[in-house]
């Protein structure tokens, strides 16, 4: 990363921030289980995941104490969780999915479990792709009983329901490809369930893909925000190698009041995820 890239975030307008890292896209080069050390050894406190045993919705207790022992070793936070998304199936959720119903429930007291053990305060459902011969409202209808369910679990260990827009060139058939769609099912779900703990994650890269104005997007529904994560655009690489404006994103996220952590969501330009963070002091790496 030259000189010249790194000079594009003010590290004035960075530092009032908290971070996290995403390690299922970060020092994705390593095996899972290294990936805190690595994130420790970068500077880093907090991490999140998507969901981080494949298709498997209830992994062994074996499996799920290595990651725990993973995270613990290293001293670094496990913020963020995803329920059962099927990505590596090249699936985008089972939220919404009907053929995946019986996964998605038997997972959800497995992640949420497993979450409450790690003092993980926030749980990402991703909603799940259109399925051709399904009708979409049978699908939503599908979807609000299930993360019903899962903002329950999630208030059930004092954490967030997360709801995502995705971007739609890279997910075609995911239905939630704007911020006002992703609100609107947080205010379902809030609605159905009377707890107020489903929020909108906000990841700024994938409304940018969208073409939507960043700025309005803060300045309409930060109060609804339940987690920041951002990449660069075109790319979806490391702040400075794109087209966006940290700078002022970071501003206005202040300014706005938001005052939760920022996800780093991006893959690494060299391929190597230790060298991707010159953007962002060392002495601001770690949770506040």
């Amino acid at each position: 990363m030259s000189e010249e890239r790194c000079e594009v975030i003010d590290v004035t307008a960075a530092s009032k921030h908290s971070y996290t890292v995403n390690l299922s896209i970060l020092f994705g080069e390593l095996p899972l289980l290294e990936r805190p050390a690595a994130a420790a050894a970068a500077g880093f406190t907090a991490a999140e995941l998507w969901w981080p045993f494949g298709a498997e919705h209830a992994p062994s207790q074996a499996e799920q104490d290595a990651l725990r022992k993973a995270f613990t070793d290293a001293g670094v936070q496990l913020t963020g969780l995803n329920f059962l998304d099927d990505l590596t199936k090249g699936a985008r959720g089972t939220v919404s999915v009907p053929a995946e119903q019986e996964r998605f429930r038997a997972n959800v007291p497995v992640a949420a479990e497993l979450a409450g053990s790690l003092g993980t305060k926030a749980l990402n459902a991703l909603y799940g792709n259109r399925v051709e011969g399904v009708d979409p409202a049978e699908q939503d209808a599908l979807a609000l009983e299930h993360l019903v369910l899962a903002a329950k679990a999630a208030h059930e260990i004092g954490a967030v329901l997360l709801i995502e827009a995705l971007n739609r060139p890279e997910s075609p058939d995911y239905p939630l490809v704007s911020a006002a769609a992703a609100v609107e099912v947080v205010d379902k779900v809030n609605a159905a369930t009377g707890l107020g703990n489903a929020k909108f994650l906000c990841d700024l890269y994938h409304l940018a893909m969208n073409g939507e104005d960043l700025a309005a997007v803060i300045d309409t529904y930060a109060d609804r925000f339940g987690h920041v994560q951002i990449a660069d655009n075109p790319g979806r690489n490391e702040p400075g190698t794109g087209g966006l404006d940290f700078e002022d994103l970071f501003a206005r996220l202040t300014a706005a009041g938001y005052t939760g952590r920022i996800g780093l969501e991006y893959r690494p330009s060299t391929g190597v995820s230790a060298d991707s963070f010159e953007w962002l002091p060392r002495e601001h790496r770690a949770a506040k």
